[in-house]
């Protein structure tokens, strides 16, 4: 029996020191888009996220060739993996009012567009709200919406290494899990499913954030809670539908149903949460990005140190407690 114990510990350790996940942030495109890659190469990322036009309004700058040639080429060169592209907050693709519904389709193609033009292996999206409609309502709405924006571009989905990074048009769209506030969808890790299940022919799966995790009422700040979110999500869409993370603290507390991230370990999830998380396997196989508060004590580099520090560090205690309940399970 100590064998077998000794050889499962190995494997744990193994685990926690080899598979440490990818980690980047959101980096600005302030200056120009490839003043990104040199913000993201200058914190240490290994991947990052960007907006490809400005967040805050309908009306979007056509991109010009010279402008999307330098920023691939810088990105290539920084070896940058994957490259994700956050849809601007306006877009409600459950929308019921039919002018904002237009205009949301109409700029979430645009975005498709940009993202295989800019050579995006992932474009986010949240899910919508549906206003005073039914949820069900909200999710059959925000499938068709999808589907609509989708039509007549030939999305093969991303490649799952990066070492199949850079195949043309290679992009998959990723929706958000919300916090749920007002009335978003998409807290619920079942609406989700639903969502994927009405898009299964084309390239669509998750982007797990960990403070809308948190908000909407999944305790991940636990170690008994996150087993059961797991399991939660093994039994709803499923942990291979998961390609991205938004690693994010939460201001907010559980099932608050408030969307207010703070930074690594400062807020109401805590660090020994981030550091379960990226010592399990099941999330250390996907990119973490943060989208963290940037302050005039904190930004992303700090928050990127940090969580660095928490994918190193030793989780001997952890494990010799595991141990010994195996232990005591085979007596």
């Amino acid at each position: 029996m100590a064998g077998l114990v000794t050889t499962w510990l190995c494997v744990e350790i193994m685990g926690v020191t080899k598979n440490t996940p990818r980690i980047g942030m959101h980096a600005s495109i302030a200056g120009g888009l490839r003043n990104a890659v040199s913000s993201a190469v200058e914190t240490g990322c290994d991947c990052f996220q960007i907006f490809a036009r400005n967040p805050r309004g309908w009306l979007a700058r056509k991109l010009e060739r010279d402008e999307i040639r330098e920023f691939r080429t810088a990105r290539d060169k920084a070896g940058l993996w994957p490259l994700a592209i956050h849809s601007v907050y306006l877009i409600n693709l459950a929308a019921q009012d039919p002018i904002l519904l237009a205009r949301s389709r109409e700029a979430f193609r645009g975005e498709i567009k940009r993202s295989i033009d800019l050579g995006a292996e992932y474009l986010v999206v949240h899910p919508g709200s549906a206003g005073s409609a039914d949820a069900g309502v909200g999710i059959a709405t925000a499938a068709e919406s999808v589907r609509i924006c989708i039509r007549g571009l030939e999305l093969r989905g991303a490649p799952s290494s990066a070492d199949h990074a850079g195949l043309k048009s290679a992009l998959t769209i990723l929706i958000e899990n919300t916090a749920g506030q007002g009335s978003s969808i998409g807290c619920d890790f079942q609406q989700i499913a639903q969502i994927l299940a009405a898009l299964d022919e084309f390239p669509v799966d998750v982007c797990l954030d960990t403070a809308h995790t948190f908000a909407s009422g999944y305790d991940i700040s636990t170690e008994a809670g996150l087993r059961s979110t797991i399991r939660t999500i093994d039994r709803s869409f499923g942990f291979d539908r998961i390609k991205l993370i938004h690693c994010n603290d939460s201001k907010a507390p559980l099932n608050s149903r408030v969307d207010r991230h703070q930074h690594i370990g400062l807020g109401q999830i805590g660090a020994d949460a981030f550091r379960r998380l990226t010592h399990n396997l099941k999330f250390t196989r996907v990119p973490f990005i943060l989208e963290t508060p940037v302050d005039k004590d904190r930004g992303y580099q700090w928050n990127v140190n940090r969580l660095r520090e928490l994918c190193h560090s030793s989780t001997e205690g952890a494990l010799t407690r595991r141990i010994e309940r195996k232990q005591k399970a085979n007596v």
